[in-house]
């Protein structure tokens, strides 16, 4: 009989840690991860047929639950025709169409395979245009794994960065500035002591890596003039936020408009995919047109932009699935906030309850958390049947097949399992 611990035990072997992703390993939760075998709506099933209420959704993109019927029937269509190309097709340009004539924003538009090449050629793209080296990023928001945005959080906001894994140099990093998330005054410091030469600020509009934490009131505005003022682009990395807290993302949440904004999870349906797009003349300074080069063989996948094009038209078509997701999202966080007494953050769909009662508003306070309480509490929820991230600083995603129902269940299990553990 096949389990997960065989599974794992057989993993561990073949892949570093068992795992393709490390967050899979559940090393943070202690625990062994549960095979998934099927999903279906807002349910996933793993290889011993248990069934749990799925609040990870593949990490995002399944904001029309598992297995959505119209992209599983405009996939296995299209699935017959060839996997993949590597040349142009049609679909490309559909998908293409379809973004950039819905959001004012994006002009002109680059399929790429996952967030982390999207923010990795965005940044680079920022580099190219503006003819300067350095880039902000934030304390404990996640831009994807390549050399540069590697820097340890807790290395100062008014420093160079140091690198926060083995393999990159100190010099992949040291053009990174940390600033903090929802503190303007130290953007506007790094961008005075490094007048001449910050090509871009980067920043998750909404952050969903240290758990979820909005931005203040002003925040993004602020971040928007200071790039004005100091001849910097901004970038908006919507990997997570795009297409889920409206049809155009945080950047139509917040009447914000970035220069640059990547990508990923629902633009894909649920298969692996990325872009970045932004006004046309910065775009047109990526190759073939201009001197910034990036390429991909597998970029514009046919299978991934018909999952895509059949997730983004069903939004379009109805766009009161945001309505029901953003108030199940509000109806959610506010049952967890009255059960347990701690801090819940939301916007959204997307919501986390942190094992603190302070006010969480950037990583220093993120960092409050009682991650071994977290550990505690997770094992119980799986236990119950309620599929969360394995980590305190993640995101809770509602996609639109939850009902009130497994809502309430999900409130008063918190409820009940906090009472167990105290």
């Amino acid at each position: 009989m096949k389990t997960s611990q065989r599974l794992f035990d057989r993993a561990k072997e073949v892949m570093p840690g068992g795992v393709n992703s490390p967050v899979r390993a559940f090393a943070s939760v202690g625990m062994t991860p549960p095979f998934i075998e099927k999903a279906r709506g807002n349910k996933i099933y793993d290889v011993e047929g248990n069934e749990y209420l799925d609040y990870v959704g593949s990490w995002g993109p399944m904001i029309l639950g598992h297995a959505d019927p119209k992209v599983i029937a405009a996939v296995g269509k299209r699935i017959e025709k060839g996997l993949s190309f590597g040349a142009c097709t049609e679909l490309e340009v559909e998908l293409a169409e379809l973004i950039c004539g819905h959001l004012p924003h994006v002009e002109m538009i680059r399929m790429v395979n996952s967030g982390t090449e999207a923010v990795m050629s965005a940044l680079r793209l920022a580099r190219g245009y503006t003819k300067k080296n350095k880039i902000i990023k934030f304390e404990g928001c996640y831009h994807g794994h390549s050399d540069a945005m590697l820097v340890k959080a807790g290395s100062g906001a008014m420093t160079f960065g140091d690198p926060d894994s083995a393999g990159v140099t100190k010099g992949a990093a040291e053009d990174t500035l940390l600033a903090r998330y929802n503190d303007l005054d130290s953007v506007e410091t790094l961008m005075k002591n490094n007048r001449d030469d910050v090509a871009c600020v980067i920043v998750e509009a909404t952050a969903a890596n240290m758990g979820v934490v909005p931005a203040k009131e002003g925040f993004l505005q602020g971040l928007r003039s200071l790039c004005d003022q100091y001849g910097a682009l901004l970038i908006f990395d919507e990997v997570i936020t795009g297409f889920r807290l409206a049809f155009g993302g945080a950047a139509e949440y917040f009447g914000v408009t970035p220069d640059l904004a990547t990508y990923g999870k629902i633009i894909g349906g649920g298969m692996p995919v990325g872009a970045y797009g932004g006004r046309k003349e910065i775009m047109k300074c990526v190759s073939p047109l201009g001197s910034v080069y990036q390429a991909g063989t597998l970029s514009g996948n046919p299978i991934a932009m018909t999952a895509g094009i059949a997730t983004l038209e069903q939004l379009l078509a109805d766009p009161g699935i945001y309505d029901d997701i953003n108030e199940k999202g509000d109806y959610l966080a506010e049952g967890l906030g009255r059960v347990s007494g701690r801090t819940v953050n939301h916007i959204g769909s997307l919501v986390c309850m942190f094992n603190t009662k302070e006010p969480v508003t950037d990583y220093d306070s993120a960092r409050k958390s009682d991650t071994e309480g977290f550990r505690r509490l997770f094992a119980k929820l799986l236990a119950a049947g309620i599929y969360v991230a394995p980590s305190q600083y993640e995101a809770m995603f509602i996609n639109r097949c939850f009902t009130r129902e497994e809502l309430d269940f999900t409130i008063e299990t918190y409820g009940r399992i906090l009472e167990e553990i105290k």
